[in-house]
Formats: structure tokens, sequence, C-alpha cells
């Protein structure tokens, strides 16, 4: 049976609870748009990020990847363009080549507190953010994968690499350590929410490793909260190649050891034949999906044209996504 609208409870859109789950681009463009609508959000975001510049602080100072935590605090910001600008630069030379600037105020800040969920507090201030970010644990977790030939992959940089050297996909992923602990606000959100989401970005290296996180997965599960999952757009290679949309919930459903999804929005767009025939010169397409596949997983499909080209890149249209995301579950003209 499928959850009614959250507008049964009797709640408006400001005192409606959202969490949002995941990681990279993805989990950032959904903040944007929903922010449109309410402040009540919250973000639950991995941990497991140990490339580039997150990569870096990480191995050098010891602390949490910055990189995705950065990128929600700034979604959720109400800042002037100049100070989005200047928080997400990257020095173009010298030993702080590559680096983001936003990282290293994270890390400065990480410096003067406790620990790093105080030094994302003390940055959401300061960055007038609405809404929450919260790191979905504060463990040092790394990411690995188990590939089909049996290969194990360590680092979530490692493991695209990995599938596409080896041409053996992803069996599964795995965190060290296995029982990492979740942060207490993150499951206490969980728990308090009416909707919660999983998506979109990418399936085995940004949704996946938080429900790795025991307590997080427990706390889907036992929610009243309607759980939607947003499926990607187009294929990653070296991590979905050739997957359908049931397939990426097959995925989520079997690491998380039970049915923590209500929901599932899809795309129906389409993208123009010049740039599709780029993506698939990388081995990307789009992501097709089979209504009885699904239905037959007891979960109910949302469909619309989500795409919006951007940078010659396919993203997520976040104004059309929260849109319906609001209209579907939430009372809005």
């Amino acid at each position: 049976m499928f959850r009614q609208k959250i507008i049964d409870y009797d709640k408006s859109i400001d005192e409606a609870k959202i969490v949002v789950i995941g990681g990279g681009t993805g989990l950032s463009t959904i903040l944007r748009g929903l922010k449109v609508f309410t402040n009540n959000i919250t973000a639950i975001v991995t941990v497991a990020d140990d490339g580039g510049g997150s990569g870096v602080l990480r191995h050098d100072l010891g602390m949490l990847p910055p990189g995705d935590i950065r990128n929600c605090i700034l979604a959720l910001a109400d800042t002037e363009p100049v100070m989005e600008e200047l928080l997400q630069y990257r020095f173009k030379e010298g030993i702080l080549k590559n680096q983001s600037f936003g990282n290293l105020f994270l890390a400065a800040m990480d410096g003067i507190s406790e620990n790093f969920m105080e030094a994302v507090k003390k940055m959401s201030y300061v960055l007038a953010v609405k809404g929450k970010v919260l790191p979905v644990s504060l463990d040092k977790i790394t990411l690995k994968a188990k590939l089909k030939n049996g290969q194990i992959v360590s680092g979530e940089s490692n493991i695209p690499k990995a599938v596409i050297d080896s041409r053996s996909g992803i069996d599964s992923v795995f965190i060290e350590p296995k029982n990492a602990k979740a942060l207490y606000e993150a499951v206490i959100a969980i728990r308090e929410a009416d909707i919660v989401i999983l998506g979109p970005g990418s399936l085995y290296t940004s949704i996946i490793p938080n429900i790795l996180v025991n307590e997080i997965s427990d706390e889907l599960y036992k929610t009243k909260a309607v759980k939607v999952y947003i499926s990607n757009i187009m294929t990653q290679r070296g991590e979905t190649d050739g997957y359908n949309v049931s397939e990426h919930i097959n995925a989520i459903l079997n690491h998380a050891g039970k049915d923590i999804i209500d929901y599932v929005i899809v795309n129906t767009g389409t993208i123009d034949k010049g740039l599709e025939k780029r993506y698939l010169e990388e081995e990307s397409l789009i992501v097709n999906f089979c209504e009885k596949a699904i239905n037959n997983l007891n979960i109910k499909i949302i469909k619309g044209d989500f795409v919006k080209v951007k940078d010659e890149h396919v993203r997520h249209d976040a104004d059309k996504l929260s849109s319906v995301i609001m209209k579907n579950f939430i009372s809005i003209d």
C-alpha cells in the first residue's frame, strides 16, 4: 500500500520536514530547488569521498572530506553571488592547485572547532544556511567495492577506474569500519521526517554509502516518512553501465537489506542527437525504465521531463524536480 500525500498529515509547506540523502552534484542540485519552497530541509551527506581536493585534505589533515558538505552548504546558503564564487574558486597554480577555497574555509573551521560537525554548523551560520547540512557520520569511512570478478577495490575514487580497467561491474560495495556510527542528528532527522529523498547522484559512491551505515538503513525502514528515490538521468561509466531504473532500485534495496523506497521519480525527457552522441562516446546512455518491473517492486512511479543541459552536461532541472516533489507530496497551488 502506498502512502498518501503529506497534506493528509495536515501540515503546511513550512511545517513538512524534508530530508535529502546523498552526495555529489546531484544532492546540491535538488537542495537548490527545494529551498525555494521551504527552509525545513536537512541534507545528510556521505563522507566516503577520497578523491580530488577533498581527498588531499582528508589525507593531509586527517579531517572528513569537505567537498560534498561544502557544496550542500552553498546550495542552501543565503549568500551574495560573489561570496559563492569565492568559496567555489579553485586555485590554478602552486601547491594549492585544484584546491577549492571553500574546502580550505571548512578545514580552517574544523581546526578551530571541537569536531567536524561543529565546524559544519559554524560555516552554516556564517553563510546563513536555510536548513541543516549533516555528515552521515563523524567516523572516517573508507568505501570498498567487490567487483563481479571477485576483485576488492579500496577507496571511492578508485572504484570506477577499476571497473573500467578490469571490465568487470560492481557486485557490491561496503564500508570500513563496518560498524560506523551514524551522526545522532541524522538519525533523528530521518525519524521525524515527512519526506525522505534519496538522490539524485552516483549510485554506488554517493547514495549507497549512506545506507551502509546501519543506523541509517534501520531508521529509513522504520520511519513513517514517504520515501522517494530520484533516479539518475544518465548511466555513469564505471558505476552503472547499462543500468535501467529498476536495476538502480534493486542495488539500493539489496544493500539496505530491506524495503526503503515507496516512490521513484523517473525522467521521460530526451536530449538532442549531438549531445546523445557525445555521451555515447563516453559510454553513457539515458537511463530507461520498465513500469512493470518497478511496479513488481511495489514502488509507485512519478514521471516527468527533468532534463537540463548546462555546459554540455545533462543535469536534473532543479526547479521542475522540486515542483513535482512538492505537488505530489505537499499541497501547493
